[in-house]
This record gives structure tokens, C-alpha cells and sequence, in this order.
């Protein structure tokens, strides 16, 4: 799976928070070039590094929004987002909506009524069922 990794101690959570502060200029320099879709993929990698530290889930979040919301072509997306890393948009399309935030929430529903089409309902269930790699 896409950026599978094992276990994080909270005391490593220094250094992914370094790892997600270099991620989030890689990011920004790809929006800026026009390449949402790249970014996306960007910001779904390594999203698996389980922590329980909630700095780094939220800091790994505002990365993963901020792709989310430069997407304008969603069918493009993902025709070009490989199906491994599904799963893991699910998860944050997920956390999109229980923001409440009104934009997020009409951006991450249009990105999942897509990608339950070319998914199927396995990725939501998966996503129900997974307490493990919470994001």
C-alpha cells in the first residue's frame, strides 16, 4: 500500500513534523506549477504512518486539504490517481466532512460521489472498518 510504514512512536513526532513541513513546500510548489493531481499524490504519500500524536494527523491533514482543494477536474483526478491510494483519499474525504466546513465539505462530496463510482462501496466499508490507520 501507498506509503505503508509501521508504527510511530509520539517521540518521532518531531521528525514527522518535519517531513510533513517539507512535504508541504513540495506541494505548494506544485500547485504553483498547475499540477494538482501531482500534489494530491504527494500529500497521500506516507499517510500511514500510524501515530496517535495529534499535531501530526492535523498537520498531515491541512497538507492532504489543501491538494483537495485545488482540484477542479475531479474525473481527471482520478483517471490519474493510482487505485492504490484510494483507500487513503476516502479517509481524508472523510475527515473533509466532519470539518463542517461548508466549501470542504461540497468538494469532498463531489470527489466522493466519483470515487465511489470507480471504487465501489469496498472503499467506504473499508474506511468504516479500519480503526487502526485513523488520519
Amino acid at each position: 500500500m501507498a506509503g505503508a510504514e509501521g508504527f510511530v512512536e509520539s517521540d518521532n513526532a518531531e521528525a514527522i513534523i518535519t517531513r510533513i513541513e517539507h512535504k508541504t513546500r513540495k506541494i505548494e510548489s506544485l500547485l504553483k506549477q498547475f499540477k494538482p493531481v501531482e500534489a494530491l499524490k504527494t500529500a497521500l504519500e506516507g499517510t500511514y504512518a500510524m501515530t496517535s500524536d495529534e499535531r501530526c494527523k492535523s498537520a498531515h491533514w491541512i497538507v492532504v486539504h489543501r491538494a483537495i482543494m485545488a482540484i477542479k477536474d475531479v474525473d481527471g483526478m482520478l483517471s490519474s490517481l493510482d487505485p492504490e491510494y484510494y483507500d487513503i483519499l476516502m479517509k481524508y474525504l472523510y475527515r473533509g466532512l466532519a470539518t463542517g466546513d461548508r466549501p470542504t465539505c461540497d468538494q469532498c462530496l463531489r470527489i466522493h460521489e466519483k470515487l465511489t463510482e470507480r471504487a465501489g462501496h469496498g472503499c467506504i466499508l473499508r474506511f468504516l472498518t479500519d480503526t487502526v490507520n485513523t488520519v
